[in-house]
This record gives structure tokens, sequence and C-alpha cells, in this order.
């Protein structure tokens, strides 16, 4: 008796979405398979005083982060480095992001650029973009006549 095949009409699709999307996730160097680029994620969030960038950047140092200011732009770089190169084939699966990672942001014109300030702790970077005094807002007083 012939075994009974089940026709899939997506299945060439979501072979062809997983491959997709594999692509975009990871920018892989050929010789070890290890990324050499990951997405830096981030929380931005803004009140009237100023704008607040939260960037997870964990298990670095500070001194393997930049945060750099350029016509009108703001960019977060770095790298983090494989703990462990000589002993790279002894591992199972490594999941955790390695190597570059680069994000630019265009600054509004409301931006005081020479008060921004970066710290970092707990594996957390947060940038903070003050708002030039003339860009927040103010109650003008009414005068009756």
């Amino acid at each position: 008796m012939a075994a009974m095949i089940t026709y899939d009409p997506f299945r060439n699709f979501r072979s062809l979405q997983h491959e997709i999307n594999r692509l975009f996730e990871r920018d892989l160097d050929d010789s070890s398979g290890m990324m050499t680029q990951w997405p830096l994620r981030v929380d931005i969030r803004e009140d009237e005083q100023h704008i607040l960038i939260k960037a997870d950047v964990p298990g670095m140092e500070q001194k393997d982060i930049t945060v750099n200011v350029d016509n009108g732009r703001l960019t977060i770089a770095g790298e983090r480095k494989f703990e462990d190169e000589k002993n790279q084939e002894n591992y199972h699966r490594v999941e955790r992001s390695y190597g570059r990672f680069s994000r630019t942001f265009q600054l509004p014109n409301t931006t005081d650029v020479n008060a921004i300030q970066a710290s970092y702790k707990n594996g957390v970077l947060e940038v903070m973009l003050p708002k030039r005094e003339e860009a927040k807002p103010r109650a003008i007083q009414v005068k009756v006549a």
C-alpha cells in the first residue's frame, strides 16, 4: 500500500519566509558561523523636558560602547567579543549575539546637543537628550483688556 502524502500549498512559502527572516536577523561570518553584527534594541521615551533612549547592551564594558553626535545624528555603536574563541568548538549552542553593532537616530531640532548625557548601568545604556529652552512648552498668561 502506498503512503499518502498531504499537499501543503504554503510549504514553499514558509520555507522562503524562514530564509528571508534568517537573512535579516543575522550577518554571519562565513568562517566561524558567529554573528558579526547584531541589532541594538532600544526604548525611546519623551516628556516636556527631554528625550530618553534606553538601549540593552548586556555583558559589555563601558569602554566598548561609543555614543557620538554628528550633523544632527546620534550614533550608538560598539562591539561585544566572543569570550572563549579558543574553545569555540566545545560549545553545543551559541545563541547570544556577538560582534559589532551600530544604530543611528536623527535628532529632532529641539535637542540641545551640547547637553546630551550618557550613562551605563546593569547592562542598560541611557542617553538623555535635553530639549532646548525655547522648545520646551510654556504657559502664556492671557491679559484682560
